[in-house]
C-alpha cells in the first residue's frame, strides 16, 4: 500500500498537478508574448538606427557638397583676387617719381639742376627733333644733359628702356656740332665713339643716333662683326662724326689702319659691366689708349663691380659725376608685371605652348621667348614651327644677316613671335613687345632684369612670365629680392628654395671684396727709402 502511494506521488511529481500545468502554459504564453514584443522593439530600434544612419550620411553628403562648393568659390575668389592684384600691378601709377641720386664734385651747383622740360635745355630745334614724340626728358636725360653738355665725365646707372641712349646721344651730337664749327666738314676721323658689347645693341644705338644726327648733318657708322667689312670701310673713308662699334670689329679696323681714333674726344662705354663680363677687357683698354687724351668719358652700367670701378678710375677724372636712377642694386622695371612659375624641366614645353595660347592667341602681339643656349633656342624654334606657330629666332650661331632679318621681321610685326638667347637681352628696343617668356632662367639676375626689360618700355606696361626649376635654386634668393623690390607676387614654391643671397664674386678676387662708390678716393702709393729695405 505504501509502495503504491509512493509511485503515485512520483508520477504526480513528474507530471505536476493540473493547476501547475495550467500555470506553466500561461507562463509560456506570456514569455512568448514578451519575446515577440522584444523582437518588435529590436526591429524598431534597428529601423531607427538605419534611418538615423541614412540621415547622417545624407547630412555628410550635403556638408561635403557644401564644402566642395565653398572650396570652388574660394578658389575662384582667389583667382579673381590674383587677377585683380595683377591688374593693379599693370595699372600702377605712371606718375610715380623714381629716386635719383647724384654724386660728384660740384654736383649741387645751380647750373646742373635737372631739366623739367626740353625747352629748358636751350638746344636747337633740329637737335631736339628726335625727341618730338616725348613730352618731357626722362629722369636719366633730365639729370645727365646738364653735366654732359658741360663736358663732365659721367657715370649713369638707370633701368633698361629709360632713354639712356639719347641721354648721351644728344650731348654727342652737340659735341660734334661744337667741334666741327670752323673746321672742315669733310674730316675723315670721328669725334665721338660709342662702344657696345653686342651687335644688336650696337645696331640699336646706331639707329637712335642716326635719327638724332641726320637733321643736324651729323654722320654716324655702325661697326660690328659677322658681316662684310666693305661697306663699313667705305663709310669710314668717306668721313664720319660718330662711330658705334663692338670692340672686336673696331680693333680689327684699327689694326688695318682704316679707323683712326686720335680725334675722339667724346667716348661712351654702354653696358660697361656686360662688356667686361664678355671678356673684352683687353680690347677696351687697347681702344681707349688710341683716343684723344683730353677726352670726355661716359660710362653706362647696370651694376658697379670692381672691374668697372677700376676702369673708371684709370680713365676718368678723380670725381666723376654719378647719377643713379632708381636703385644701384639689381632692380627690375616696375612697369613690368613679373610672374614666376616653379616647375619641372620636362613640363616646360607643354607649359610654353599653353602660355602662347594665352598670350599670343591672335598671333598679332609681339612675344619674345628667351632660351639660355644656342642649341636650346634652335630646338625651341623647331618645336614651335612643328606646333604651327609662325616664329623666328636669333642666337650667336646664326650669321649676322640671318639675325638682322629675323629681328627686322619681329620689329615690323611680320613675325611677332621670336626665340632668342641673351644676345637680345640688352640690344633689343621694340616698344610694342607685350610679353617676355623666360623658358630658361639666365645665369645671373642682372641678365634676368635685362631680359624682362624688353617689355614695359617707354612708359608702357608689360608681362614677364618666367620658368624657374630646381637647377636655378642658387639664384632663388636674388630673384625673391627683385620681385619684392618691384612689389610683385613671390610664389611659395620659390621661397622653398630659400632666400639666401650669395656674395657677388669678382673674377680677380673671388667673393672677398666690396662694392666701391664712384667718388671713392684713389689708393695712395707707398714708397720706401733705400734705408728701410733689408
Amino acid at each position: 500500500m505504501g509502495k503504491k502511494l509512493q509511485e503515485t506521488a512520483d508520477i504526480i511529481g513528474e507530471q505536476g498537478s493540473p493547476n501547475t500545468h495550467k500555470t506553466d502554459k500561461k507562463k509560456k504564453k506570456k514569455n512568448k508574448h514578451r519575446e515577440t514584443e522584444c523582437d518588435e522593439r529590436t526591429e524598431l530600434s534597428v529601423k531607427r538606427k538605419l534611418e538615423e544612419t541614412d540621415v547622417q550620411e545624407s547630412s555628410k553628403k550635403e556638408k561635403r557638397k557644401k564644402k566642395n562648393k565653398e572650396g570652388k568659390e574660394k578658389e575662384k575668389e582667389n583667382e579673381t583676387n590674383q587677377e585683380s592684384h595683377e591688374l593693379d600691378q599693370v595699372n600702377c601709377k605712371e606718375g610715380d617719381e623714381e629716386r635719383v641720386m647724384v654724386t660728384g664734385k660740384d654736383a649741387k651747383e645751380a647750373k646742373y639742376a635737372a631739366l623739367k622740360s626740353f625747352s629748358e635745355s636751350n638746344l636747337p630745334d633740329n637737335v631736339l627733333k628726335c625727341c618730338q614724340s616725348f613730352k618731357n626728358p626722362s629722369p636719366i636725360q633730365a639729370h645727365a644733359w646738364p653735366f654732359l653738355l658741360d663736358g663732365r665725365d659721367f657715370i649713369g646707372i638707370a633701368k633698361t628702356g629709360s632713354g639712356k641712349t639719347l641721354a648721351y646721344g644728344i650731348p654727342a651730337v652737340m659735341h660734334v656740332l661744337s667741334k666741327r664749327k670752323g673746321a672742315s666738314a669733310n674730316s675723315v676721323n670721328p669725334l665721338c665713339l660709342v662702344l657696345a658689347p653686342t651687335r644688336e645693341l650696337a645696331d640699336q644705338i646706331s639707329v637712335v643716333l642716326r635719327d638724332a644726327g641726320e637733321p643736324c648733318g651729323v654722320r654716324s657708322v655702325c661697326l660690328y662683326g659677322g658681316t662684310s667689312k666693305g661697306p663699313q670701310i667705305s663709310s669710314l673713308k668717306s668721313g664720319v662724326d660718330i662711330v658705334i662699334a663692338t670692340p672686336g670689329r673696331l680693333k680689327d679696323l684699327i689694326e688695318m689702319n682704316i679707323c683712326h681714333l686720335m680725334e675722339v674726344s667724346f667716348l661712351v662705354l654702354d653696358e660697361a659691366d656686360r662688356m667686361l663680363d664678355m671678356g673684352f677687357r683687353q680690347e677696351v683698354r687697347s681702344i681707349l689708349s688710341k683716343t684723344c687724351s683730353a677726352r670726355q668719358m661716359i660710362m653706362f652700367s647696370a651694376t658697379w663691380p670692381l672691374d668697372v670701378h677700376n676702369l673708371a678710375e684709370e680713365y676718368m677724372d678723380r670725381n666723376p659725376i654719378k647719377v643713379v636712377v632708381g636703385s644701384e642694386d639689381t632692380a627690375a622695371n616696375h612697369d613690368v608685371m613679373q610672374i614666376v612659375e616653379v616647375l619641372d624641366d620636362h613640363l616646360r614645353d607643354k607649359r610654353l605652348l599653353a602660355l602662347l595660347e594665352k598670350y599670343h592667341k591672335t598671333q598679332r602681339n609681339r612675344v619674345l621667348v628667351f632660351a639660355l643656349y644656342q642649341k636650346e633656342a634652335e630646338r625651341l624654334d623647331g618645336m614651335l614651327h612643328r606646333s604651327g606657330w609662325n616664329v623666328v629666332s636669333i642666337h650667336g650661331n646664326k650669321a649676322q644677316e640671318q639675325r638682322t632679318k629675323a629681328l627686322s621681321l619681329f620689329k615690323k610685326g611680320s613675325c611677332p613671335l621670336m626665340v632668342a638667347t641673351d644676345v637680345a637681352a640688352r640690344g633689343l628696343d621694340v616698344p610694342d613687345v607685350e610679353v617676355v617668356i623666360n623658358y630658361s632662367f639666365p645665369l645671373t639676375t642682372e641678365d634676368y632684369v635685362h631680359r624682362i626689360g624688353r617689355t614695359g618700355r617707354a612708359g608702357k606696361k608689360g608681362v614677364a612670365h618666367t620658368f624657374f626649376t630646381h637647377h636655378n635654386k642658387g639664384l632663388a634668393g636674388e630673384l625673391v629680392n627683385v620681385l619684392r623690390e618691384a612689389g610683385q607676387v613671390v610664389p611659395d614654391a620659390l621661397l622653398k628654395f630659400g632666400t639666401h643671397v650669395k656674395k657677388k664674386e669678382s673674377k680677380l678676387y673671388g667673393a672677398h671684396f666690396r662694392e666701391i662708390s664712384a667718388d671713392a678716393p684713389k689708393a695712395k702709393k707707398i714708397t720706401f727709402n733705400s734705408d728701410d729695405e733689408d
